[in-house]
């Protein structure tokens, strides 16, 4: 099957408006796909102002803002000129990279019109449930998934660990791994600048331990903000390096007196802000993958990071950086201050973090995808669940 047969339909809840993992992975997607002459088309909410100059050709669906977090959106329709821009585009593929009511719609249509459909699981949604103890609500969340991804012909996981997580849960059949890339060009040891650092405030002998995430408090900043203090409290040497922006940061930044707060970063500066750091550090453990970590690797940095899905698949502890139990606040202090204060072992993990960064090429991992959906299309649909 040639190339030119692929149409691809992609349903998101996130493409344009927020800056996260999910957004840019599925605008390089887009990217990738333009590059190589197969139509996309992309669907999604969007805000008067977004956050990224997105790929592709996008077509806006409507949606509110989410009550108490409104730089979040959820889509409350598919209305008639929507689904007569996605007849008239025509898609082989139907590609639902979020399980809302917006993904609901479209594989509906998809079924009536006998088009195949494939997912990505990007957010575990379910663990912010957990995070937020809403038990019973996870309970139903995981039967939703279940019967929801039982009528794609493919699910793609960044990592094996989070295609075991769902497996755990009995999402067992059309697992395929889409693992995540890093552009160790842009992201790279060269371009740690040390005038930034004493711009900042930082002596050249300081130890600068950076974090890297939007500023919402399910990415476990309150681990953040006890670690580092634990830290503060045992070595005056080592700094605290703050990127990102959210609706927690206000709060953060009275909570972690003597934290530098660059808020959101992106291209160059925040590669360099990667580089000019000397430790990463991501407690999070709500993650499917951890493009933040990735990231750092590239930049040479060693990472302190949960043990959970997602950064175990990147971090192997004791050879490019430390892996510690969720929430343990004492322990990820521990490492953290194991790192700062061990020349030789930082640098060693540095050079083996960049080293393994470098197997995580863009090209690569667009073009096994790109393989799936081929494979995809030559498949019979999943059988319809009511």
């Amino acid at each position: 099957m040639k190339n030119k047969e692929l149409r691809v339909a992609i349903f998101t809840g996130n493409y344009n408006h927020i800056a996260d993992g999910v957004s840019l992975t599925l605008n390089r997607l887009v990217a990738y796909l333009m590059k190589h002459d197969i139509p996309v088309m992309i669907f999604g909410p969007t805000t008067d102002k977004p956050a990224i100059d997105h790929k592709g050709e996008f077509v806006p669906v409507p949606s509110l803002p989410l009550p108490g977090r409104p730089e979040y959106r959820v889509t409350v329709g598919f209305p008639e000129e929507v689904q007569q821009r996605l007849r008239e585009f025509s898609p082989t593929l139907v590609h639902i990279a979020t399980p809302d009511l917006l993904g609901f719609r479209a594989m509906r249509f998809a079924q009536a019109n006998d088009i195949q459909i494939v997912a990505s699981y990007h957010t575990h949604f379910t663990s912010y449930l957990s995070y937020y103890n809403m038990d019973m609500l996870e309970m139903l969340g995981w039967k939703y998934l279940n019967w929801f991804y039982e009528q794609c012909k493919h699910i793609y996981v960044p990592t094996a660990s989070m295609a075991d997580e769902l497996h755990a849960h009995g999402i067992t059949h059309g697992l395929r791994i889409w693992s995540r890339g890093v552009d160790s060009d842009q992201f790279c040891p060269e371009k740690r600048d040390m005038e930034w650092r004493r711009s900042h405030g930082i002596d050249d002998n300081n130890i600068l331990v950076s974090f890297v995430s939007r500023l919402v408090w399910e990415k476990d900043l309150q681990t953040v903000v006890d670690s580092m203090k634990r830290v503060f409290e045992k070595d005056r040497n080592v700094k605290a390096l703050i990127v990102g922006d959210g609706p927690a940061r206000k709060e953060m930044e009275h909570m972690l007196k003597g934290a530098i707060f660059t808020g959101f970063l992106r291209g160059d500066d925040l590669a360099g802000a990667y580089a000019s750091s000397d430790v990463f550090f991501y407690p999070s453990d709500t993650e499917t993958f951890g493009n933040v970590t990735l990231e750092a690797m590239a930049s040479g940095l060693p990472s302190v990071v949960a043990d959970a899905t997602g950064s175990r698949s990147l971090v192997e502890s004791g050879v490019n950086g430390l892996v510690v139990p969720p929430k343990k606040t004492k322990e990820f202090a521990s490492a953290i201050l194991k790192l700062a204060r061990d020349d030789e072992l930082r640098c060693k993990m540095a050079e083996t973090a960049r080293q393994k960064s470098l197997a995580y090429s863009w090209d690569n991992i667009m073009s096994d995808l790109v393989q799936n959906y081929m494979e995809a299309l030559a498949e019979p649909r999943p059988e319809l669940k009511i």
